[in-house]
C-alpha cells in the first residue's frame, strides 16, 4: 500500500508521491529532485557484497545518466576500485564528494572517472528485506550548502521508500542476485558462457549454473526468452 500515516511526513513531495504509479513517475520524481536541487543528474544504486567485481552499470536500477555513460565507465575501470564504492560498505553517514578531492588516489576517484565535479549519496534501504542501496545526485556544481544537504536527503529517503514499496519490491529483480543480474547483462550482450566467465572472474562452470538458476527465476526456456522477459521486467536496459 503506498499511503502512510498523517505522522509519516513528506512535506513537498506528499502530492506526487501518492500519485505515482510506475517507474517513470518515480523517474520523475528524482530527476525534478535532482534539478530542484542544483544537481544534473540522479541514479539509485543497489550494493551487494563489497567483495563482488561489480559493474555501476549492473547496479544502477533506475538514473538519468547521459546514455552509455555506465557501461562506457565499466570498459575503463572497476567500480568496486573507487573509494567511493568502498565507503558504502562502511558508513551509513549521506555524504558529499568532490572531483578534486585529495582523499582519493588514482584509480579510485569516480567522479573524475565519470566526469562531474560534485557527487551527494544518500544512503538507504527497503525496510522489509534489509536490502541496501544509495541514492546518488550528480553534477558539476561547487558545492551544497547544509541546509539543501539536510532538505535533499530527507526527501530522497522519502522518495526512496515509496520507490521501493511500489516499483522494487513487487519485482524485485524477479529475485536475482547483483552476480545473476550481472551475467544476465552479459548474456543479453550476445557473451558465451565462457567469455563471461573471463569478465566475471568465476568459472565457466559457474556461469552456466548461474544461468540455470535465472531460468528457473524468471521462468523461461531458453536464453532468449530470458533476455526478452528480462527487458520487459526493467531488469535490464
Amino acid at each position: 500500500m503506498a499511503s502512510l500515516l498523517e505522522n509519516h511526513r513528506r512535506y513537498d513531495l506528499r502530492n506526487d508521491l501518492e500519485k505515482a504509479l510506475n517507474r517513470v513517475d518515480f523517474f520523475r520524481i528524482f530527476h525534478t529532485m535532482a534539478l530542484r536541487f542544483g544537481f544534473n543528474h540522479f541514479g539509485i544504486l543497489q550494493l551487494g557484497n563489497e567483495n563482488d567485481a561489480c559493474m555501476l552499470s549492473t547496479r544502477l536500477v533506475l538514473h538519468d545518466l547521459p546514455s552509455g555513460l555506465a557501461e562506457e565507465y565499466d570498459k575503463r575501470h572497476r567500480f568496486g576500485d573507487s573509494l567511493f564504492y568502498k565507503t558504502l560498505h562502511t558508513s551509513i553517514i549521506s555524504s558529499v564528494w568532490r572531483a578534486d578531492d585529495p582523499d582519493c588516489a588514482n584509480g579510485q576517484n569516480l567522479l573524475v572517472q565519470l566526469g562531474f565535479e560534485l557527487l551527494l549519496s544518500v544512503p538507504v534501504h527497503a525496510a522489509a528485506t534489509g536490502a541496501r542501496y544509495a541514492v546518488l545526485f550528480l553534477g558539476d556544481g561547487n558545492d551544497i550548502a547544509r541546509s539543501e544537504h539536510f532538505e535533499l536527503t530527507y526527501d530522497a529517503i522519502c522518495a526512496f521508500d515509496y520507490f521501493y514499496r511500489i516499483a522494487l519490491s513487487n519485482k524485485a529483480g524477479m529475485g536475482l542476485t547483483p552476480r545473476e543480474t550481472e551475467i544476465l547483462k552479459w548474456i543479453s550482450h550476445g557473451k558465451t558462457a565462457s567469455e563471461i566467465a573471463l569478465i566475471v572472474s568465476v568459472s565457466e562452470h559457474t556461469v552456466n549454473s548461474h544461468t540455470a538458476t535465472i531460468l528457473k527465476k524468471l521462468d523461461v526456456v531458453n536464453r532468449t526468452q530470458m533476455v526478452a522477459k528480462a527487458i520487459r521486467e526493467q531488469i535490464i536496459q
